[in-house]
């Protein structure tokens, strides 16, 4: 029995438990073809105890279940047995933090709208250390550097990389002028790698109301597994229903058409840096 279950863990329980719903199976009725307990059924589902490739199987094929795509990702998910850089951290900072890591690690792409902050993977030093400097309740010294050094190990982005930045993130200073400048010189360099595509959302740009939400997109193995991540005062909440996820494509693909183009967005950031 697992006391503390991860994201992925959770993801794997819900889809599990929305395929006996699809069924029209009750756990009662699940445990029955699988030859164990209802509790064990409940405990699968709550994401407290793991699940084999050979009961996973069987239970997709009671649920008649024939996307083998989409059951192959789940015994993917069942049996990975990964242990990441994250988990260095686990019991030092909150359970979030390194859910959100992991995340990443299986990501297909990503996509980020930020309004007020730049995106944590594209963040200098300098930058984060002003934000978590800023929480409340006040963090310590030890904290807020434990923080930084794990934002700092979530910037190996190796898969395509989408954002869309509003200008007042690019012109809130969050430390000082030196920390803003170093913070879009930053950007800019990122801008020209192959992977990374960075839109900017000026002030003086039309429908702004269509970008007036941030949102991180994670992309899973198949559509049906991608995941939005939100932040929250309490942390960060992983959406992954169908309904939303539709809502959040087609979100992110409205203010991505309502950016500049990525060589105009490069010559914005720019100017402002000499502003600066």
């Amino acid at each position: 029995m697992r006391r503390e279950p991860t994201a992925r863990q959770l993801r794997l329980a819900t889809e599990l438990r929305r395929l006996r719903e699809a069924a029209g199976l009750n756990s009662r009725e699940a445990a029955a073809l699988l030859g164990v307990s209802p509790a064990q059924i409940t405990h699968i589902e709550s994401g407290l105890a793991g699940v084999s490739e050979k009961r996973l199987r069987r239970l997709a094929s009671h649920y008649a279940c024939t996307d083998t795509e989409f059951i192959d990702a789940l015994v993917a998910m069942a049996t990975d047995r990964t242990q990441g850089w994250w988990e260095e951290y686990r019991g030092l900072l909150p359970t979030s933090f390194l859910d959100l890591a992991e995340l990443e690690h299986h990501a297909g792409f990503q996509r980020h709208v930020a309004i007020l902050y730049v995106p944590g993977l594209l963040q200098t030093e300098d930058y984060a250390r002003a934000v978590f400097a800023s929480r409340l309740p006040e963090l310590t010294d030890e904290e807020v550097e434990l923080r930084i050094r794990h934002r700092m190990a979530r910037q190996e982005i190796r898969v395509p990389y989408e954002v869309v930045l509003h200008e007042a993130a690019l012109r809130i200073r969050v430390d000082d002028r030196a920390t803003s400048k170093a913070q879009l010189a930053q950007l800019l360099t990122l801008s020209e790698a192959d992977h990374i595509t960075l839109r900017v959302i000026p002030f003086d740009l039309d429908g702004f109301a269509k970008a007036s939400s941030t949102m991180t997109y994670v992309g899973g193995p198949l559509p049906k597994l991608d995941t939005v991540v939100r932040d929250a005062p309490h942390g960060s909440v992983f959406i992954d229903a169908d309904a939303q996820l539709n809502t959040y494509r087609t979100s992110f693909r409205t203010v991505e058409a309502s950016s500049l183009a990525s060589e105009q967005s490069r010559e914005f950031i720019h100017k402002l840096t000499k502003e600066l």
